[in-house]
């Protein structure tokens, strides 16, 4: 199903369906904006339809208004309620410039992949690398060794990371083996900080390579998930020797979506016929 154009408000929508969440960003010719996160579940494609009916804010789910709506992320190829799909890399390229128009790199930490993104003063992308193809350094990774191993809420992960007095080397770059490196070092007596910390300086020298094989110039603005773990923030602060900042005006995680929708508003907008 497409959403139709009507003579209602106009509104433009923005539907990141990621790995793990599915975000929607809906927003009028004024700006302004209502969004939605939601967990994608066993079908990735009902979620951002979910995210985006949410984030209209309709008790009656009307769709009518919507007159452009624009599909990224991973699941954006199935998305039947787009009226267009539109790379990761460019919506999120779009997103983090319009929060921040002085940002001129963003590393954006997903819930399965790691992206480093170069831009120039117009927000348009340079340069870029993505790395799908393993899960260490992703959100995934860090929810694993959490939950599983160390039997720590994600949310505390950071904050308990930053008391580590002597942060332990994970030299395993697979899960399943820094698994079995974890549970060694816990047998051995090493603190759940420690391991945190040794994580995190992990994920940070793999995430800093990608941001450095694209040129690191500030402002560095860091989005996605893990951005909301300031440890994974403090350790790529040091491994790439410049601040990196997240997004204030908005949750980290919906910059994709925003991206999306800034692009549903540009097109429907140009293309809308003029009066008189």
């Amino acid at each position: 199903m497409t959403f139709e154009i009507s003579e209602l408000v106009a509104r433009f929508a923005g539907v990141d369906i990621g790995s793990t969440t599915a975000k929607a960003v809906v927003m009028d010719e004024e700006g302004s904006i209502k969004c939605c996160i939601l967990p994608i579940g066993a079908r990735s494609v009902e979620a951002g339809e979910k995210a985006l009916k949410a984030a209209l804010d309709d008790p009656n789910n009307n769709t009518n208004d919507v007159r452009y709506v624009v599909a990224t992320g991973y699941g954006r190829v199935l998305a039947p309620f787009a009226n267009e799909t539109v790379t990761e890399i460019t919506c999120h390229a779009l997103g983090a410039w319009h929060v921040m128009p002085a940002t001129r790199t963003v590393v954006d930490l997903g819930g399965q992949d790691a992206k480093a993104i170069s831009l120039d003063q117009n927000g348009k992308v340079i340069d870029f690398v993505i790395n799908d193809k393993c899960a260490a350094g992703t959100g995934r990774f860090l929810e694993f060794a959490a939950k599983l191993v160390l039997d720590v809420p994600l949310e505390e992960m950071g904050a308990l990371s930053l008391t580590a007095t002597a942060p332990v080397k994970i030299s395993s770059t697979c899960t399943v083996f820094a698994q079995t490196e974890i549970v060694s070092l816990l047998a051995y007596g090493a603190k759940k900080e420690d391991i945190l910390a040794g994580l995190h300086r992990g994920i940070a020298k793999r995430v800093g390579a990608l941001a450095k094989h694209v040129g690191v110039k500030p402002i560095v603005l860091m989005t996605g998930g893990v951005s909301k773990n300031i440890g994974v923030r403090k350790a790529l602060e040091e491994e790439l020797g410049i601040k990196v900042v997240v997004p204030e005006s908005m949750d980290p995680q919906l910059i994709g979506a925003l991206g999306a929708s800034l692009i549903a508003r540009n097109h429907a907008l140009r293309e809308r016929p003029s009066v008189g």
